[in-house]
């Protein structure tokens, strides 16, 4: 992975997941972030090198490499923090306890299938955005 990148891992069946992605990919103007579906190989090696259980977290993580890794709500805001235009609403959202914002976030993510939909396979990049995804 390229040095000084933030990797966000995410759930590539997912169309809302896949519309946060096409999103972030659009507003980050500093190319901070690169991207890996939690199917993939990769993907699956970061979870379990951190430890972390798909079974309760199975929608977004942000790895920022040797520094940390964001779960759920916090991963979101840190994503925004990066995005221009966003940073402000991110920085007022943190201020919400996290175990609180957490709550919304897993209503979410618990009906985002059934609101939004899923695809049959993960998504395949454009030739145009092949190197911000990780394999």
């Amino acid at each position: 992975m390229a040095l000084g990148k933030k990797l966000i891992l995410f759930d590539g069946v997912c169309n809302l997941c896949n519309n946060f992605v096409q999103f972030v990919i659009k507003k980050d103007a500093e190319d901070i972030f690169r991207f890996a579906s939690l199917q993939s190989e990769t993907g699956k090696r970061l979870i379990a090198e951190r430890g972390i259980d798909t079974n309760t977290i199975d929608s977004v993580v942000l790895i920022e490499p040797g520094v940390a890794y964001y779960i759920k709500s916090d991963a979101a805001l840190q994503v925004g923090k990066h995005l221009k235009g966003y940073r402000t609403i991110s920085k007022v959202l943190n201020l919400i306890p996290n175990g609180l914002r957490n709550i919304v976030y897993d209503f979410v993510a618990k009906n985002r299938y059934r609101w939004y939909g899923k695809k049959d396979q993960c998504m395949i990049p454009t030739p145009e955005l092949k190197s911000k995804f990780l394999e």
